[in-house]
């Protein structure tokens, strides 16, 4: 660890921390980011991109398809396993307590797998093992029934998964509990004003493994810095997140995840 990050935090006293997470961390576990080659889902003679399943255009037009994808997903996210850096963030909570909050981009569960209790997470894109009322005739999560996949590919819906994958409330049509690429984040699903209010109070921003492509977070660093928070960006290659910690006096940690967390947690 540098002498200018350690200088940093012994300013920090007892400020919140706030952690926000991207796909570098479960790249680590071996999920891929899916808006490559593995992303692709093909539905009859058409190779679709996850840029066009994942969004309500498409679930209102082929919802077995953009389930099938979203199940294929999740099995590959249920069989990793959280990693060295998932193990260090669960210990942070631990050490830091009322302080801590980890918001996370993944939508895969291993913060929380990890040892992450869930009311320190805000999954600002959602969780991929839990669904919801389509028509939004309520504001409750079910986790996805245990009768439900996972999926190989060219695998479809059986007419028993079709009957599970229902709203419990009202019995209409259930979708996947993410954020798609044609909707806005909000509070209600997504805690848009809870993490934008957290980086108004937090003494340092720790983003990890996080690619900058996404509004919320970078919206984020951007209250953060703009609030005198200590910027600190993981990330073994540059990014939004890293040039904007080295031009507010921050620091950029050029290393995986694993490694640099626990280093951190040393330090906190």
């Amino acid at each position: 660890m540098s002498s200018q990050l350690r200088s940093l935090l012994s300013r920090l006293g007892d400020a919140p921390v706030v952690f926000m997470t991207g796909a570098g961390i479960s790249a680590e576990s071996g999920i891929p980011t899916f808006r490559g080659e593995e992303g692709y889902w093909t539905v009859g003679s058409r190779n679709f991109h996850p840029t066009e399943l994942a969004t309500r255009q498409a679930f209102s037009e082929v919802p077995d398809d953009v389930w099938c994808w979203y199940l294929f997903r999740r099995g590959v996210c249920n069989q990793a396993l959280p990693n060295a850096g998932h193990e260090a963030l669960a210990r942070m909570e631990e050490s830091l307590g009322d302080r801590f909050l980890l918001v996370t981009q993944n939508v895969d569960s291993l913060h929380e797998r990890a040892g992450n209790s869930p009311k320190k997470i805000f999954e600002v894109h959602g969780n991929i093992n839990f669904m919801r009322c389509w028509a939004e005739c309520n504001l409750n999560l079910w986790r996805i029934p245990q009768g439900v996949g996972p999926k190989a590919r060219g695998v479809g819906l059986s007419d028993e998964e079709r009957e599970l994958l229902v709203c419990p409330e009202c019995g209409g049509r259930a979708r996947p509990h993410v954020l798609w690429f044609d909707e806005c984040y909000d509070e209600a699903w997504f805690r848009y004003d809870s993490s934008m209010n957290a980086v108004k109070r937090c003494g340092a921003l720790v983003t990890v493994g996080s690619s900058g492509t996404t509004n919320l977070p970078m919206r984020m660093a951007s209250v953060a810095s703009g609030s005198g928070a200590i910027l600190i960006d993981i990330n073994p290659e540059t990014n939004p997140f890293s040039r904007l910690a080295q031009a507010s006096g921050g620091v950029w940690l050029k290393r995986p995840a694993g490694a640099a967390l626990n280093d951190l947690r040393e330090l906190l």
